[in-house]
């Protein structure tokens, strides 16, 4: 146990915000370590924690004034709050990557994150570095803390656990940068700038590998970064023969945008000094993400895709462009301000012939298609609907994508349950 870290947390008292898994976590990370620290737990509902002092309700966030450290969740929006005097904001990753005592990988985007994580670490377990992967992947890092010595952690960061970052990771990966979680930061800037705590405190020994992206490649060109910059262009049209096999070596990473991800990977796998046939390996051995340009099956002749996790825009044509034969793209979900003018024309222009619109922004999206376009266009009442309507106008033979390009909060808890509730609706209505 890291005896700076207990140092930094004892005679403070701590409250810790937000009691879903990440909040559980930290609260038995400092029950455990500090048992006789002052702790508070604050939620929107109540956390029902025995013995541990609680405040929920709508006013919940008022108890920060009343402690040194407040341990925020990822999750919980911070634009409008005002952050009384004398209170840190701080997280378990924040603690995690200035704290523990092993080297860090960091991966942060607006997509493509989860993969490239998994692609790391898979390379690495090839090379034989003890190594974990964690973070937003559904590991909390503290849950690790104890057993991470000497190890390299590979962890994904979510804009919301980069939000009040002071540290940055040895080696950060920055894969993309597209409008998202407006309605969190006010607007573009705030979130941007959540990313680019991922890079902002690295130093000159450091590394920052970026993809070289339309919105990141601009967005990070006045800024100043004092790590090694290492650009992956998105383009194919110039690679090694290494590359090229790399690229090739696995069929649950086709298209552009995943021959990106190994390139990550590969360059990470570089720094390190791993040899190519561990990436190789690495690479071959990776097994796909759920809701990932997940395959569901052939069903009545129809080839069903599940692409739940892809709420941006960009990433939906980067499927379509990667599948090559779809016919019917089913989109839309919750929304929350991002500009789908670019959307539209890509829709147009693609080989799609049927969209099938989800409310809120599906709907909207063929309004403001209708009568301009041959496109065949579908408004569904809901899932069930869209799905139904898939399976009688998709061409046999050729593919149904969903692609949302949108988030999932206006009739989901998360894309999961939006991306499983598609799947088990294709069998229902196959049987």
């Amino acid at each position: 146990m890291s005896k700076a870290l207990i140092e930094y947390l004892q005679n403070k008292r701590i409250l810790i915000l937000g009691m879903g898994r990440e909040g559980r976590s930290t609260l038995n990370f400092l029950k455990t370590h500090i048992p006789d620290a002052e702790l508070a737990v604050a939620d929107r509902v109540d956390p029902k924690f025995d013995g541990v002092k609680s405040f929920f309700g709508e006013n919940y966030l008022d108890a920060m004034k009343d402690y040194d450290l407040v341990m925020k969740s990822p999750g919980i929006p911070f634009c409008d709050v005002a952050i009384p005097d004398n209170t840190e904001i701080t997280c378990q990753t924040e603690l995690f990557m200035r704290f523990a005592p092993c080297r860090k990988i960091g991966i942060t985007g607006t997509k493509g994150k989860t993969t490239t994580s998994t692609l790391i670490y898979n390379v690495l377990q090839a090379a034989g570095v003890d190594s974990c992967l964690i973070g937003n992947i559904g590991v909390p890092v503290l849950d690790v803390f104890d057993d991470c010595e000497g190890k390299t952690a590979v962890i994904e960061l979510s804009c919301h656990q980069l939000e009040f970052m002071k540290t940055s990771p040895h080696i950060a990966v920055f894969t993309n940068l597209y409008e998202e979680h407006l309605d969190h930061y006010n607007g573009f800037e705030g979130y941007a700038n959540a990313k680019l705590n991922i890079t902002a405190h690295q130093g000159e020994e450091d590394f920052l590998i970026y993809g070289d992206v339309d919105g990141l490649r601009e967005y990070l060109f006045d800024k100043d970064i004092k790590a090694k910059k290492i650009p992956i262009a998105l383009d194919e049209s110039d690679r090694s023969e290494f590359l090229k096999r790399l690229s090739e070596c696995n069929e649950r990473l086709v298209g552009r945008h995943n021959a990106q991800n190994t390139f990550f990977a590969a360059t990470v796998a570089r720094c390190l000094g791993i040899d190519e046939e561990s990436v190789l390996k690495g690479i071959m051995n990776f097994g796909g993400i759920d809701h990932r340009m997940e395959p569901v099956g052939v069903f009545d002749g129809i080839k069903f895709v599940n692409d739940s996790i892809a709420t941006a825009p960009k990433v939906v044509m980067y499927a379509v462009e990667a599948l090559k034969n779809v016919d019917t793209l089913i989109f839309g979900g919750m929304d929350r301000g991002l500009d789908y003018s670019e959307f539209v024309v890509d829709l147009e222009n693609s080989n799609v012939r049927n969209l099938i619109g989800l409310p809120q922004t599906g709907h909207s999206i063929c309004d403001e298609m209708s009568g301009k376009t041959a496109k065949n266009l579908y408004k569904a009442a809901d899932m069930e609907d869209a799905v139904k309507t898939a399976f009688a106008v998709t061409e046999k033979g050729r593919t149904c994508l969903f692609s949302p390009a949108a988030a999932s909060y206006n009739v989901y808890k998360n894309f999961e349950e939006k991306g499983n509730h598609y799947k088990e609706l294709i069998k229902k209505f196959s049987e």
